[in-house]
């Protein structure tokens, strides 16, 4: 993908038994091309990948570069009248902060009276939840494989004070070699210390967001044992076949089972980032990610090739061309039902943007 060029430099401790820790530094430099000068007539819309509550994701090809992009549409009155103005700002905002391999890169932004585009990374690879429904659930190898791109991108996103709060298959995504992509920044947030809003996917909320005490970091290391839970066994420890209700009382109570054939090393590293009290949850400890990288779990993993994604994705993306979308469902391509646009106060509120 177009932004697997963004780690620059990276400083690496002395290798001691199991220390594990990766420092991250002079990660600003942005390695991709001058994109002050684009415009939105320099894109060629081509296809949906996706849609959703405020708009949908488009294939895109740059007209003079021919490189591929995902453009991410937004109908401005969808989101004011959900009330969701701070979230869309505060995703631009992240996305353009974050300059990592493992998530995808915000390339430009332009809106208009109605809508708000944002040109990413597009990657090819689709969703890593359709590829779970298709082998059912993974290997122990393979699921260390996704789990250890999926943490870096967590510890550096948490070296930036931003909590991602929306952990899922549905928003990992796969490049074109088979490596991770974290994408969907809609409830990300720069946090120093707590926040108080419940938002994420119900499967995978933390108990103390349900409970409303205040959440930070912490969330981030719940959401990886529940999808490092589903990975290994298919479906996420927590579900309710009637409401969400139960989903939140099996949360809040900490009840749930593990299937036989989740070994015993990987049972034990997601109890301790199952756990109930976000004050002894792992990676929320005194060491902070490096107790989850100095796992037995993760025993025998070169971070370090990790890092430059110089280790072999369990994947194998094969693509009849280079704007291939074989791996994303197919959406019938409609222009919408017009919308009475924003007035000139209300598209203020976008003026950051």
């Amino acid at each position: 993908m177009f932004g697997s060029q963004l780690f620059n430099t990276f400083k690496f401790p002395k290798k001691k038994k199991r220390n594990t820790k990766v420092i991250f530094e002079d990660l600003e430099n942005n390695l991709l091309s001058d994109t002050s000068d684009w415009k939105m007539e320099d894109f060629r819309l081509l296809e949906t990948l996706g849609t959703g509550t405020f708009g949908r994701v488009l294939l895109t090809c740059h007209k003079d570069t021919l490189q591929y992009f995902a453009m991410k549409v937004l109908k401005k009155p969808k989101v004011i009248q959900l009330k969701q103005v701070q979230h869309v700002l505060d995703e631009r905002k992240v996305q353009g902060i974050i300059k990592c391999p493992f998530t995808v890169q915000l390339h430009k932004t332009f809106q208009d009276r109605n809508k708000l585009y944002m040109i990413l990374d597009y990657a090819c690879g689709g969703e890593l939840f359709t590829w779970l429904r298709k082998n059912k659930r993974f290997s122990e190898k393979t699921a260390k494989f996704f789990a250890c791109e999926i943490l870096l991108a967590i510890e550096y996103m948490h070296s930036k004070n931003v909590i991602f709060r929306d952990l899922k298959p549905e928003n990992v995504l796969i490049d074109e070699t088979g490596h991770v992509k974290l994408a969907d920044f809609g409830f990300a947030k720069v946090v120093k210390d707590k926040t108080w809003t419940m938002c994420g996917t119900p499967e995978y909320l933390a108990p103390e967001v349900i409970l409303g005490t205040g959440h930070d970091k912490a969330v981030d290391y719940w959401a990886f044992g529940v999808l490092l839970y589903e990975m290994l066994a298919g479906y996420p420890p927590f579900y309710g076949r009637e409401s969400q209700m139960e989903i939140y009382t099996k949360i809040v109570s900490g009840k749930y089972a593990f299937p036989s054939f989740i070994s015993k090393t990987a049972k034990d590293l997601i109890k301790k980032l199952l756990a109930k009290n976000k004050m002894k949850r792992l990676g929320n400890l005194k060491d902070g990610v490096a107790d989850i990288k100095a796992h037995k779990f993760f025993d025998g993993v070169n971070w370090e090739k990790v890092v430059k994604k110089k280790t072999v994705s369990p994947i194998n993306i094969n693509l009849d061309c280079a704007g291939s979308s074989k791996y994303f469902l197919r959406y019938k391509e409609s222009l919408g039902i017009p919308e009475v646009p924003p007035s000139k106060e209300e598209n203020e509120l976008f003026k950051d943007f």
